[in-house]
């Protein structure tokens, strides 16, 4: 068993550095913008760690971040209320309605934090949440399905 498991965790994290180094290359080697957020360093656990899981399918990673990112945008711009409680109220709408739409990925939880702490406009969704997820996704497909050779997405 701590062989399987130490197996995947190598797995995991080696996968991680790969999809996570490509969303920085394209970051800061090139001048194509943003295609990095932390929430993404969170997705490697379930992608890489756990892709049987349903928080780990495409629709829940792709959807989730888009969803709790544009919860983010939407509150920041039409909801006038202090950070203190615009944060909290941003962060349980977007986990609401990941939960009711079925597309819940716990790491796109984070997004409304950081799209309103960053103050980040509508292009935010487009890069880094929309590309850098489909770049995450594709990954995820490449590794798991055709180098581990696990049914991915289920």
């Amino acid at each position: 068993m701590f062989m399987i498991n130490l197996k995947k965790s190598i797995l995991a994290g080696l996968f991680s550095m790969i999809t996570i180094g490509m969303l920085t290359f394209l970051t800061y080697k090139t001048t194509l913008g943003v295609f990095l957020i932390a929430s993404f360093g969170s997705s490697m656990v379930l992608l890489y760690g756990y892709p049987e899981s349903p928080f780990a399918q495409p629709k829940n990673i792709f959807f989730g971040h888009l969803l709790t990112s544009l919860t983010g945008i939407i509150c920041l711009n039409f909801i006038p209320l202090p950070l203190y409680i615009l944060i909290p109220f941003a962060v349980g709408l977007g986990v609401s309605l990941m939960i009711a739409l079925n597309v819940t990925h716990p790491p796109a939880g984070g997004n409304p934090v950081i799209v309103i702490i960053g103050s980040v406009s509508l292009d935010y969704l487009i890069n880094p949440i929309l590309i850098g997820s489909i770049i995450i996704l594709i990954f995820g497909i490449i590794l798991n399905r055709l180098i581990l050779k696990k049914k991915y997405p289920l």
